[in-house]
């Protein structure tokens, strides 16, 4: 008997422990316990957020940690450490106190949480929302492949990751008190460093790619902001060598500055005053001139890297004009590095601007207000966001119209609500757009924004087919720009 009770005290007894944990998992699904009761007891219910029934209740299944991580038809509804971003947190919140609120509130047609079960819904959530093991989504990968978009309204950026398509992190960005309003987002060749250029503040900072954290303010000015004429405002723009050791970055203004950057030991090294409305800006294959759009004229101004000169090509045949039909906007290198494309908000069209021959040989009719223009090596074709287009589909308000990168061959699809950021993510073989919705007649947003203004839509498209997806996530307010991390 002795040796019966030994035998299973060694071998019986943690079995049992075992499968106590195994039970209580799954009861709870995989949830910390106090929060997987919450959960399952008040939202994974029938004819609600569970298996059987979560298509009808917004697509969003509560029923397991890692059902809540796969999303709803409005996006992720935890995003992990910032429960103010997270509509888990403010459609199941009924106290001021706690927050931002959101109706319906749920439990739908129930009685409201208490609220100490808010508390905890908010603090795990600001902790990470691990599963019961500690394990918190999207921190196994350091190297994960990443999207990054701005969000202008927000001071913030939104991660996404490429494997789910949803949005991972929400990182603040900016340094002052006031709105920065971050403008674009690169990130390096080498996908070491991501960086945000703003319109309402003087510097480009700096944040590595394997945990977002943040690196280095870099200053793109002479003298620090506020403090002398050599001050820059509107810094709109920015492209990075391939060897991720230097940054160009343009100041959208009438007298437009262009600062360049060494990103090794993060400092201003050249600066370059006196250009009209600068916008989009490129380097050549060989990384020794700088091709720099003058938006609201009709030519481009090619700079060498040590800012000693600068050309102006035009446009259009008229020879250079300070008040055009054009308003170049974007540009890109073609992948042969023979030809400048740049997208021409005004006239509606892409213009091919040879570089050997000094002279543009191509016009491609557009969409209306075509924005940014992106290549995608898979397919050979380049993709443009044209942010308002009722002409060639009426009743809307957005296309993106692929060119062939051969024949110059154009075709518009309808997406989204004023288009602006685009991304090529190759992998997923997935286009993103971000629609900024900034206007009233818009899309009525799901979400509660949580800063001044409308939430705003990332939108996808099949890069393979060229058709728009039945998805669209939402973001915060006015998604600008978004970039692919390699």
């Amino acid at each position: 008997m002795k040796y019966l009770f030994l035998f299973f005290s060694i071998f019986c007894l943690p079995l049992l422990h075992s499968c106590k944990n195994d039970i209580g998992d799954t009861i709870h699904g995989n949830y910390p316990i106090d929060i997987g009761k919450i959960i399952t007891y008040n939202c994974a219910t029938s004819g609600c957020h569970n298996s059987q029934s979560y298509q009808a209740a917004a697509g969003l299944n509560l029923s397991s940690w890692n059902d809540l991580f796969l999303g709803s038809n409005n996006g992720s509804p935890v995003i992990p450490y910032n429960s103010s971003f997270s509509s888990l947190c403010y459609f199941t919140n009924t106290y001021f106190e706690l927050g931002s609120q959101n109706l319906p509130t749920m439990p739908l047609n129930q009685k409201p949480l208490p609220y100490d079960d808010v508390r905890k819904i908010k603090a795990w959530v600001d902790n990470g929302a691990p599963d019961v093991n500690g394990k918190v989504m999207w921190s196994d990968q350091p190297t994960r492949k990443k999207l990054y978009a701005v969000n202008q309204g927000c001071d913030m950026v939104t991660v996404f990751d490429a494997i789910t398509q949803l949005p991972m992190r929400c990182i603040n960005v900016g340094n002052k008190i006031g709105p920065d309003t971050p403008h674009q987002i690169k990130v390096s060749a080498d996908g070491k460093y991501w960086y945000v250029l703003f319109v309402n503040n003087n510097v480009l900072q700096k944040f590595r790619c394997t945990d977002d954290a943040h690196v280095a303010d870099i200053p793109l000015t002479p003298k620090a902001a506020g403090t002398g004429p050599d001050d820059a405002t509107d810094w709109n723009t920015l492209t990075i060598t391939n060897d991720g050791k230097r940054a160009y970055c343009v100041s959208w203004t009438g007298s437009g500055k262009i600062a360049a950057v060494d990103l090794e030991k993060n400092k201003l090294i050249h600066y370059l005053g006196g250009q009209y409305f600068p916008h989009g800006i490129a380097l050549n294959k060989q990384e020794d001139k700088l091709y720099v759009t003058a938006q609201t004229g009709n030519f481009m101004t090619a700079i060498d890297t040590s800012f000693s000169t600068a050309t102006q090509f035009w446009l259009s045949g008229v020879g250079v004009n300070y008040s055009s039909l054009l308003d170049p906007h974007d540009i890109i290198l073609s992948p042969d590095g023979e030809n400048f494309l740049v997208t021409c908000q005004k006239s509606n069209e892409v213009r091919v601007y040879n570089i050997a021959q000094n002279k543009v040989t191509h016009v491609i009719p557009t969409g209306v207000f075509p924005q940014e223009i992106v290549y995608s090596k898979s397919t050979g074709q380049y993709y443009v966001s044209c942010t308002n287009d009722s002409v060639s589909f009426p009743n809307s308000f957005g296309v993106i119209t692929k060119i062939d990168g051969t024949s110059y061959g154009a075709v518009k699809l309808k997406c989204g609500f004023q288009p602006h950021g685009i991304a090529v993510d190759e992998s997923a073989k997935l286009i993103y757009v971000l629609s900024r919705n900034i206007s009233s007649s818009g899309p009525l947003p799901h979400h509660t924004s949580q800063c001044v203004g409308r939430n705003g839509f990332v939108n996808f498209v099949d890069l393979s087919t060229f058709s728009l997806l039945p998805k669209k996530y939402e973001l915060s307010v006015d998604p600008y720009y978004i970039h692919a991390r390699p």
